[in-house]
């Protein structure tokens, strides 16, 4: 099925020029990390969940955006609130992340900040999961989310600035029953903003993970189970996407979405065992 062809809403243009830096008050900038200030963006995932509450939240603060989702209806929808240029893609599709990128340079001349938020879940026992299923979340979560990085970071480095922020999850921290893939495709995200962290060390781009637990999105219709434990809560995808602009202005590494969730993590590191036995009594 052809996808639709890029569209344009709002008032993001092919401006080469700079947003002036709006900080708030008490927020120190970090040296050579102009991604912080409001300026241009590419979202993915942006046609619903966490990708369009996070394409709200950057618009509110003054960014001029480039979103992108499978989905151009919802896309358009995103756009209508938030001011940006749209390019309905399929990720997963032959060489989309080389048109992604181009797109959105021709749009906003360039880029400023990367947010990869483009996911999919499933859930079962691994041994029944489909070979189709099992490529289609290795693919989405994983192999586009780098492939994307890998065409807009060069034209980063070359600026001297930037931010790449990526949207893991705690399952990727923890690892959690009945998603195995699915917290290997996260695991792995977590690793490489790490190391590529390590690796951007003095070119002024900087990278950030934000690790959100369950979230009220569509995300587990989609995944064909439905999201049945008592803990820990949903939360909205909007405090994600405020997770996403204080990653963003602040220059964090690494931001859990509620900050609570951060003690398991710990207790996997420091503990294992202890850890292991925990998870396997509650859950």
């Amino acid at each position: 099925m052809p996808h639709a062809p890029p569209s344009r809403a709002g008032t993001a243009g092919a401006s080469d020029a700079r947003t002036p830096a709006l900080l708030p008050d008490g927020v120190r900038e970090p040296p050579g990390a102009a991604a912080q200030r409001p300026g241009t963006a590419l979202v993915t995932g942006a046609s619903s969940g966490i990708g369009a509450a996070v394409a709200r939240r950057l618009s509110a603060e003054g960014w001029r955006l480039v979103l992108s989702g499978r989905d151009a209806g919802r896309l358009a929808e995103t756009a209508a609130h938030a001011a940006a240029a749209v390019f309905p893609e399929d990720l997963t599709r032959p060489a989309a992340e080389r048109r992604l990128t181009r797109f959105a340079l021709d749009e906003v001349g360039r880029l400023d900040l990367l947010v990869a938020c483009a996911g999919v879940g499933w859930a079962g026992d691994f041994t029944t999961m489909t070979r189709r299923s099992f490529d289609e979340v290795m693919e989405v979560n994983l192999l586009t989310t780098l492939r994307l990085v890998r065409q807009v970071l060069p034209h980063m480095v070359e600026a001297g600035s930037g931010r790449v922020v990526l949207v893991g999850s705690l399952a990727g921290a923890v690892g959690v029953r009945g998603e195995a893939v699915y917290s290997a495709s996260k695991a792995a995200v977590a690793v490489f903003a790490d190391a590529l962290r390590y690796e951007l060390r003095g070119t002024g781009v900087g990278v950030s993970l934000v690790v959100p637990g369950v979230v009220d999105t569509p995300f587990f219709e989609r995944r064909g189970t439905p999201y049945a434990r008592t803990r820990p809560r949903p939360v909205p995808p909007e405090r994600v996407a405020d997770a996403v602009w204080r990653a963003a202005v602040r220059g964090r590494d690494e931001v859990y979405v509620p900050a609570w969730l951060r003690l398991p993590a710990r207790v996997r590191g420091m503990a294992p065992g202890l850890y292991r036995r925990l998870a396997a009594t509650f859950g």
